[in-house]
């Protein structure tokens, strides 16, 4: 099948096409290569995915809808899995217009895409982040989602909202995957696991908000892709005249901060340096994901424990760290 991915010089983005590339699928990857993270990183993922003959790739900034349209006239994709995104919670504080850009103006061209050259599927990356402040644990789909605490957040819901809307008037068939914190081998520097990793090697304090109370359904780049592979083909039928549905992908074993750090200080063989701080705005205390319905949808299961993840992390980031140019 022809699969088209945004974001795919991204984490979750040159996974997934690594993993269709690999089961022989043909690849479309789209990327606006941006400067929220360094770029090196992200060609790193993109020489990877390079390797593979049935890969090609488009540099584009998905809010620019004249970019975007003729790559879908000219793929004509079977399925679509959007995880282009502005990320990061406290990011959206300083730069808002970022996440209206990319993850309102974005997702529109991508539904628009769809609507104009209908596909089987598309899957697109909501967040654990709508969720918010609610205090009932685990999260389930079904949770009321109308406080968000960030402007991320409330971009995430709007795609949401967005999908069901065009899924009711148009038919395409969706899939929204709220993402519960995800980590491993090529990840973001932005993201707790390679900050806690970057600092503890480097002998410099890491910053802890309630290690004891806050907790992170940690869930590992591979039982993702996993659960994404196995939902790809299940498209969703008309259900209240609308083929669309929202769907939890997490680790469903919230893990504390305190036993977090704990993991990752056992796979670097080094004690953390840590200081006491609030928590800042927009931060949760707690994820957690409910995930029978993936389950019974595709039978998902996360099966990669924290400490085993950790330790194929830093092994990662030691190789990483050892390529990179020193300064």
């Amino acid at each position: 099948m022809r699969v088209l991915v945004t974001g795919a010089a991204g984490f979750i983005g040159m996974h997934i096409a690594q993993a269709l590339l690999a089961a022989g699928h043909e690849v479309l990857g789209v990327d606006s290569l941006n400067t929220y993270y360094d770029p090196a990183l992200k060609h790193a993922r993109l020489d990877v995915l390079a390797g593979f003959p049935d890969f090609s790739f488009e540099m584009a900034d998905l809010a620019e809808a004249d970019r975007i349209m003729p790559l879908f006239r000219q793929f004509k994709p079977d399925y679509v899995v959007h995880l282009a995104a502005q990320a990061g919670v406290r990011h959206s504080l300083d730069a808002p217009r970022d996440y209206t850009r990319a993850n309102i103006e974005g997702f529109l061209t991508i539904i628009e895409a769809c609507r104009h050259y209908p596909v089987k599927h598309l899957v697109y990356a909501s967040s654990s982040s709508v969720y918010g402040g609610n205090t009932k644990v685990p999260f389930h789909e079904d949770d009321p989602v109308n406080q968000p605490i960030s402007l991320y957040a409330a971009t995430k819901r709007a795609n949401e909202l967005m999908a069901r809307t065009y899924a009711h008037l148009f038919a395409i068939p969706m899939t929204g995957l709220r993402f519960f914190t995800v980590y491993g081998p090529w990840g973001r520097p932005d993201m707790a696991v390679w900050k806690f990793t970057e600092a503890i090697l480097a002998g410099k304090p890491i910053a802890l908000y309630d290690p004891e109370t806050t907790a992170r359904d940690f869930t590992h780049i591979r039982d993702i892709v996993g659960g994404i592979m196995a939902l790809l083909p299940l498209a969703p039928e008309a259900r209240d005249d609308a083929p669309h549905r929202i769907l939890n992908i997490g680790n469903n074993n919230p893990v504390r901060l305190n036993a977090f750090v704990a993991a990752i200080e056992a796979a670097c063989g080094r004690r953390a340096i840590t200081t006491i701080e609030p928590r800042p705005p927009g931060d949760v205390a707690e994820t957690y994901a409910d995930i029978t319905g993936l389950a019974a949808l595709t039978g998902f299961r996360p099966a990669t424990a924290i400490e085993d993840g950790l330790t194929e992390f830093v092994a990662w980031y030691r190789g990483w760290l050892a390529r990179m140019p020193r300064q």
